[in-house]
């Protein structure tokens, strides 16, 4: 039998939205802070898949300036009707106070949720539509009278109250794309509580609902309650969860959650879910959470279960029966030698890329303007990639002659504004610097400088090897055979979820990239002539390749 290997999507791509297009594919997941916004992949056989498309690319889409961490673009949902897409999305403009630990006085948080729309998955998407700020996570279901319907959970900020208040539902208007009605509280969640991530179905009579509870970490599971009735009341699922690795933090895919389901031509169904992959005897998801697939049963008493009845995430699924249909590998030799940038790489929050680097300036490199501090919520110059890969190694060479202390510009190994290690070309005094900046919720200081040495003037090459929770920078004079290992090892397992100042949002992944800063103003640009990121799969891991 045929098997492939989970997870599909990897690197930071969680909150799977699935859908089937003919014989086409689509997942639709969560960017966060990142811009563009929403990753939309394509696939032929639910086991290769490509970037397809970011659609929120325009200011008048997606404006994330000031947006706290691990805020911005949360779980939107893909769908197709009447011949054109339509995409749904949260932009969280506030996250106020933490959950985890109950809900104590008040927690305000800002939910806008909008609608986009095209007729071709990489076209240009229309501007947003407003529908409503009562939560996050809205999703739409289009039923076969031809009504549609948008749900999404409903977030009470009173003080002694649960803050996920269960999911709500209202009818949307498929000519006007506006909400019509009233909405309708349908399911207020199990006792796992956290109950988010809506997602509906029809089948033989029953309404499925589909939701994530229990959080995002270690108990993150897949809960399903359906009934005969739109509005309900919805029964949950006799066997509890539908899918979770609850009490399993050393398996292969842990904190196995937010499913959505898509069907097959001859009906068999696949759970798109989120996971995470935790570095070995550290707990610890550096890459954040993934995307991962596997099918599933519909049972004689019409429920849906797992192939094993298990309720538990398969690390190799058996392959659907399905032409393999690989697409054509990336070529691109880390040269920016292009007039765009490589769809690779992502930067924060601004949707003006042109203040932050161009391809033009100087041609055959990718030159950053410097910008605000590392870690700005508004405007950054930090272009980057998510790390894939448990051990990798990725290098950079730049030309850059700061002027002063305030101007810095390197490689940066970045989770978020308060976890990150950043090897820099700076100056202090007329001496040009390489030097060390640690961002770490473990650092007594929270942000720690540490001057390497002097360097000599010309291109600098930055080199940085992860393997596993182990991080080494090494530096070099361009054209020079050996590289200057920095003395110590950094702990790379910090850019984790699992990591954090208490009370902060952490649902993003690692990236390995580019920055610059220039904190008097001037926007000094440094300029870079490659970016390689070689990743190296592990057997041991089960990651070989997609297909076995």
């Amino acid at each position: 039998m045929n098997t492939f290997i989970n997870p599909i999507l990897r690197g930071f791509n969680p909150d799977p939205s699935i859908v089937r297009v003919g014989d086409d594919f689509f997942i639709a997941t969560s960017t966060f802070e990142w811009f563009p916004g929403v990753q939309i992949h394509h696939s032929r056989d639910l086991v290769h898949w490509r970037l397809a498309a970011r659609p929120l690319s325009r200011p008048a889409q997606l404006d994330m300036r000031g947006n706290p961490d691990s805020c911005g673009v949360w779980a939107p949902d893909l769908s197709f009707v009447d011949g054109r897409f339509l995409l749904v999305f949260t932009d969280v403009k506030r996250y106020g106070s933490t959950t985890v630990n109950g809900a104590k006085g008040v927690s305000l948080r800002d939910f806008p949720n909008y609608l986009v729309t095209c007729d071709r998955i990489d076209g240009q998407w229309s501007d947003p539509v407003h529908l409503n700020s009562s939560g996050f996570d809205p999703a739409l279901f289009h039923d076969d009278d031809g009504r549609s319907w948008m749900l999404n959970m409903l977030w009470d900020h009173r003080p002694g109250r649960g803050r996920f208040a269960g999911i709500q539902i209202q009818e949307l208007d498929r000519a006007t794309l506006r909400l019509v009605g009233e909405p309708a509280l349908i399911f207020e969640g199990t006792e796992r509580g956290f109950t988010e991530g809506p997602h509906l179905y029809k089948r033989d009579g029953f309404y499925h609902l589909l939701v994530a509870e229990g959080g995002t970490g270690w108990n993150h599971a897949v809960v399903m309650a359906r009934s005969p009735h739109l509005l309900g009341p919805y029964t949950v699922h006799p066997d509890g969860a539908v899918l979770t690795s609850a009490g399993c933090m050393d398996a292969p895919l842990t904190r196995t959650g937010h499913g959505d389901l898509v069907e097959l031509a001859d009906g068999t169904p696949w759970l798109a879910y989120l996971c995470g992959r935790p570095i070995r005897d550290r707990g610890r998801c550096i890459m954040g959470r993934e995307t991962a697939i596997q099918p599933m049963r519909w049972d004689r008493d019409g429920w849906l279960r797992t192939l094993e009845r298990d309720a538990r995430p398969m690390p190799a699924p058996p392959a659907p029966d399905l032409t393999p249909s690989p697409w054509p590998r990336d070529e691109w030799d880390g040269r920016f030698d292009g007039a765009a940038l490589p769809d690779v790489f992502q930067w924060l929050r601004t949707p003006m890329p042109d203040r932050l680097f161009s391809m033009t300036a100087r041609p055959g490199y990718l030159r950053l303007f410097g910008r605000e501090t590392v870690g700005s919520l508004f405007e950054q110059a930090l272009v980057a990639r998510r790390q894939e890969h448990f051990r990798f190694t990725a290098s950079t060479c730049l030309t850059f002659a700061p002027r002063g202390f305030q101007q810095a510009a390197g490689l940066i190994f970045y989770y978020n504004s308060s976890k990150f290690y950043y090897l820099c070309v700076s100056a202090d005094d007329g001496d040009r610097q390489l030097q060390l900046m640690c961002g770490s919720p473990e650092l007594e200081e929270g942000i720690s400088l540490e001057i390497i040495g002097s360097l000599p003037d010309g291109p600098i090459e930055l080199r940085a090897r992860v393997e596993h929770d182990r991080l080494n920078f090494a530096w070099r004079e361009e054209g020079a055979e050996a590289w200057r290992s920095l003395q110590r090892t950094l702990d790379a397992s910090m850019l984790a979820d699992e990591v954090t100042y208490p009370g902060l949002p952490n649902f993003t992944g690692a990236f390995i990239g580019m920055a610059c800063q220039d904190l008097s103003g001037a926007g000094a640009p440094a300029d870079f002539a490659y970016f390689l990121y070689e990743g190296e799969e592990e057997e041991e891991e089960g990651l070989t390749s997609p297909v076995d």
